[in-house]
């Protein structure tokens, strides 16, 4: 976390998420890391870059693709969670949980298909 414009955006008992770069295209931010969450060993500070995520920056047919979308992480999640809701893990929490990003997943989806309906997918137009 070098970067001047980096900034928690959520933590947990064991990771947080960091923003590594200021709002760009769309007034969104693009670049992302999860890191374990700092510890003390000694006097000296611990953390892991556990991963790094890339959002698309700029609209595709001006930019190409240089990113991963909204969907694409929501699509983990759903598929992670299917996974537990088949085995031992199946709970209340996952189920609803389940429900909100496939809900989430179908409103974006719905989005991308309206705005190809009217010709501006993937261009810097509303």
């Amino acid at each position: 976390m070098s970067n001047k414009t980096s900034r928690i955006v959520f933590t947990s008992d064991y990771t947080q998420v960091v923003c590594c770069d200021e709002p760009g295209q769309g007034n969104a931010c693009h670049q992302y890391q999860i890191e374990s969450r700092p510890t003390n060993t000694n006097g000296i500070i611990h953390n892991i870059n556990l991963t790094s995520v890339s959002f698309q920056n700029g609209p595709i047919q001006e930019n190409g693709v240089n990113g991963c979308q909204n969907e694409d992480l929501i699509s983990i999640v759903i598929d992670r969670l299917k996974g537990f809701q088949s085995g031992k893990f199946a709970c209340e929490e996952n189920a609803t949980a389940l429900s909100k990003l496939e809900e989430a997943l179908s409103s974006l989806q719905s989005r991308t298909n309206k705005r190809k309906a009217r010709g501006v997918e993937g261009k810097n137009v509303i």
